[in-house]
């Protein structure tokens, strides 16, 4: 309440002031000077805006009555951009009230073109340009000066999505997999285009520190003249934790002769490496194999063999092995021990 009862009195006390103010003679000589300044002012903005100026103005363009086995791959620009010089009220009255139309290209004037690409050159367009502009309006310059656009008379086909860019993992984390949905789209193009593309790419992408699933949209690079349908797809880069597994591997002599056979000691080699904890449990010692052949052994000029794996599963890194070198001995088998 109290507070309502000081607001009050603040807002009668500026009112109060206010009227003493424009009832005063300095209120008068006020008002009287500020008349004169606008009226200054006005004379002032009408010769300045009757000057010659220069500006940059926009037009719209439009591609229309296109058939419906046509696709276009690459559209003309969506609008130009014109110079233009003439007096400042003309310009103004361009920036502030008048609306350009578009500039109009009908399919079926300029199709046929070589290998389904049409240039239309300024001179072809101008007039649908002069015509929205008095005619004391000079125009300097037009950009782009040729509008350009390619299209497909239907010729398509469907090609796998490819990723282009880098998506690194948190420490102790890996992209396991990468998704695309869908895992493929069609490509419109001329047809000597058309049989160039083998893929459509993604836009390159840089992503760090993922330690989550990740699902994003993601644009599609179409080269000119190309159009991708859809263009954007969904990524997903699923993201799996590193866990560190043993196994056990025997070492296995190939190519020996008969009668001769490989020992080594010891005959197993501990294998320890990472791997997603989504396959832990699929990786078996079975799926590495550490082969040793016999022309290896006989120029090894040593009785100690340093152990290599010779193949090992899909996913696994960080592969260390226990012990990196093993003893070796090529045995004569008789004929007896053979039986």
């Amino acid at each position: 309440m109290f507070e309502r009862r000081n607001i009050k009195l603040i807002y009668c006390k500026i009112i109060r002031k206010i009227k003493n103010f424009l009832l005063s003679d300095q209120s008068r000589e006020f008002l009287i000077f500020l008349f004169f300044f606008l009226i200054a002012g006005g004379f002032w903005l009408l010769q300045t805006l009757n000057d010659d100026y220069e500006t940059e103005l926009s037009m719209p363009v439009r591609l229309r009555n296109i058939p419906d086995n046509v696709v276009i791959t690459s559209e003309p620009p969506s609008e130009v951009r014109i110079r233009v010089k003439d007096k400042g009220t003309v310009l103004l009255s361009y920036m502030l009230g008048k609306s350009f139309f578009p500039v109009t290209l009908d399919f079926s004037d300029y199709s046929g073109g070589r290998n389904n690409r049409v240039r239309i050159y300024f001179p072809q367009f101008e007039k649908k340009i002069l015509s929205q502009l008095n005619l004391t309006t000079k125009l300097l310059w037009v950009k782009p000066d040729t509008l350009e656009y390619i299209y497909s008379t239907g010729a398509s086909k469907r090609v796998p999505i490819k990723f282009r860019g880098e998506v690194v993992a948190a420490r102790q984390y890996y992209i396991s997999d990468t998704i695309f949905r869908p895992d493929s789209v069609l490509v419109y193009a001329p047809a000597d285009v058309l049989d160039t593309i083998t893929a459509a790419y993604t836009q390159r992408i840089h992503l760090e520190n993922i330690s989550d699933t990740l699902i994003q949209q993601v644009s599609l690079y179409a080269p000119r003249g190309v159009k991708f349908a859809p263009a954007t797809v969904d990524a997903e880069f699923p993201v799996d934790v590193y866990t560190e597994k043993t196994v056990e591997v025997p070492l296995r002599g190939i190519n020996f002769p008969a009668g001769k056979e490989l020992r080594t000691f010891p005959s197993k080699v501990r294998v320890t490496f990472q791997v997603g904890l989504k396959h832990f449990r699929e990786i078996k010692a079975e799926d590495f194999h550490i082969n040793i052949s016999y022309e290896e052994l006989l120029n090894q000029g040593s009785d100690k063999y340093t152990v290599q794996l010779k193949t090992m599963p899909k996913g696994v890194s960080q592969v260390r092995l226990n012990p990196e070198k093993v003893d070796f001995l090529i045995e004569q088998i008789s004929p007896d021990n053979g039986n």
